[in-house]
């Protein structure tokens, strides 16, 4: 006569955090096989660089196949990973103050900066101020540094008041800080906005351009004076619709002033 066959599983009680007993298999393998595959873990927890960092991306499409939501995989900024991989991104020209006075340019660039101004570039407005071109300060700073050497950075917004736009600007000359300038030009109708901000760009770069040498006899006060006697001519004029007279300035090499002032 057959005996009915029985099989005994052997069951343990283990105690939960809730204080509670609940009968769970034992299975010293596993148990083995868990240990080993925690401290695997904990060894690789901790990247050995920033290439062994994994980026956004890839933690989003390892994501995608798995049950973990997209949404709940943190971001590279969040974990750390953005400023340790961009930390060589730039320069911040609107705070930092980098290679400001750190040493002087070479020889070659420093002759170029301080040149004389050539007195033919110079031009006369009619109320007697005399100025360089906004050109020939770009051009002077390209034969220096070389197109791309150089360059303005906006410190600030612009600054649109009821008749006068400003912006200040820095000066960076071979990845240096060089000067800081205010630029400000007027304006007389909203629409002429847009150009009176270029021409604030240029008042800043013609201000930074004097702590590097660049025309200073334009703000020699003797310079002035025997320039205007050699070069320059007062004359008295007629405004032609208000029949207006004042005196007014021009170069002696140039024509007769044109409208609306008539000689």
């Amino acid at each position: 006569m057959l005996q009915p066959s029985f099989s005994l599983t052997t069951t343990r009680t283990v105690s939960v955090a809730s204080g509670s007993s609940a009968p769970r298999s034992y299975n010293p393998g596993r148990a083995t096989k868990t240990t080993k595959a925690s401290a695997s873990t904990a060894a690789r927890r901790a990247p050995a660089s920033a290439d062994d960092v994994p980026s956004a991306k890839d933690v989003a499409e390892a994501a995608s196949g798995s049950s973990i939501p997209a949404e709940s995989v943190p971001s590279s900024a969040a974990l750390g990973v953005e400023s340790l991989l961009n930390e060589d991104a730039g320069t911040d020209w609107s705070k930092s103050y980098y290679g400001l006075s750190t040493q002087p340019f070479s020889k070659e660039i420093q002759e170029i900066l301080l040149a004389p101004v050539d007195p033919y570039d110079i031009e006369v407005k009619p109320d007697g101020l005399i100025y360089l071109p906004e050109i020939k300060y770009r051009r002077v700073l390209n034969k220096a540094f070389g197109p791309g050497g150089w360059g303005l950075a906006p410190r600030s917004e612009t600054n649109v008041g009821p008749k006068v736009v400003s912006r200040e600007y820095a000066l960076v000359c071979q990845g240096r800080l060089v000067a800081i300038a205010r630029g400000e030009q007027e304006y007389f109708d909203p629409s002429g906005i847009a150009t009176a901000t270029e021409a604030c760009k240029s008042n800043a770069l013609m201000r930074c351009c004097k702590d590097l040498g660049v025309a200073s006899e334009l703000w020699d006060p003797r310079f002035i004076r025997e320039f205007k006697a050699q070069h320059a001519a007062e004359v008295f004029a007629e405004h032609v619709n208000s029949k207006q007279k004042k005196k007014l300035w021009r170069r002696k090499d140039q024509p007769k002033l044109t409208y609306p002032w008539r000689e």
